[in-house]
Order: C-alpha cells, then structure tokens, then sequence
C-alpha cells in the first residue's frame, strides 16, 4: 500500500488536473506535490516524446532498470510503452538473457546499452569501455540523452520503491509472462 495518498482530478487545482490524464497511480501520488510532479512529468515527457535516441534503444535501457531493481511497475508499464516503440518479445527475452550473463540474439549496440545500464545502476557509471563501445554508434546528443535517461530510471524506481506505489491490475499481468525472480 502506497505510503501517500493517490489524489483524484477533483482533489487537485484545476490547473493541475491535466497531470492526471496518464491515470496511473505514479502520476496520481506525485501530484501531492504538484509542482515537483510537473517538474517529473517535464522530464519524463521529453524522454519518450522529444528524445532523438532510437526509441527501441530507450524503452530496452528503461525495461533494463526495471528488471535489474525488480521493479514491477516500471518493468511492465514499460513492456507495454515499449511495445508500442518497437521492443519486440524477443527483445525482452534477449535483455533477460544478457542480464543472467547469457548469450542473446540482440545486435551489439542493443547488448552494450543494456550493459551500461546495468552498470549504471549497480557501479554508478558506465565502465570506459562501455561508454567508449556505445560511443562509436551514437553522437554526443544521443549518447547524453541515453545517460540522462538510464539516470532518470534509476531515480523513478527508487521513488516506486520508497513510496509503495501500488501497480495496477491491468499491469500485473505482463508478469506471467515475464516474471522478475524475487517479485511476488
């Protein structure tokens, strides 16, 4: 059970409300601090919407933090937003695989984003080599917006986590598909 409350449309500032419209319970706590929750909302927004990384490589860095923390509701809302960007299921099996330290069919600048988000997650950065690999594939612009954005994840699960956010139903059921070990 979430640690704050999850505020409707009529419990909010109309000037507020249009934060609500993702009716997800993340948005729905966030907005107990409404001005942090658009700041949050800002960033969020121009990762999937105005980013030039290729949207597959984004939601494959994303679905990777998600599964390295055992998030749920960041792993499967973002099987589903990664769906519609292009993650296929063999991706995600692939992302599973190379997480366990197992071979995948996933090409190789698909493998070294994975990996420098594992270590972004776990070492804090990317490793020289990591950056360096990804580097000869992306420009300075792409290779900025990836880190930001494995950043950003990192800090998502971690307000998931502390706060208890609840997933929704309609999520949960990306686990029996995937299911992360250690999560009920």
């Amino acid at each position: 059970m979430a640690r704050l409350p999850y505020l409707e449309a009529d419990q909010v500032a109309p000037e507020y409300r249009d934060m609500l419209k993702r009716n997800t319970n993340l948005h729905k706590l966030l907005v107990n601090s409404p001005d942090m929750a658009r700041a949050f909302n800002g960033i969020g927004g121009y990762i999937r919407f105005k980013s030039k990384l290729d949207s597959r490589l984004r939601e494959l860095a994303i679905l990777q933090v998600g599964w390295l923390e055992k998030s749920e509701y960041e792993f499967t809302h973002h099987v589903k937003i990664g769906k519609e960007f292009g993650v296929t299921d063999a991706d995600i099996k692939g992302l599973i695989a190379e997480t366990a330290g197992e071979p995948s069919q996933l090409e190789p600048l698909a493998k070294a984003i994975l990996k420098g988000a594992r270590e972004m997650a776990r070492e804090l950065a990317m490793s020289e080599a990591t950056f360096a690999e990804i580097k000869r594939e992306l420009s300075d612009e792409h290779m900025t917006d990836l880190v930001l954005t494995i950043a950003f994840y990192c800090a998502v699960v971690r307000v998931l986590a502390t706060m208890q956010i609840d997933n929704e139903p309609s999520y949960r059921e990306v686990l029996q598909q995937y299911p992360i070990p250690g999560v009920k």
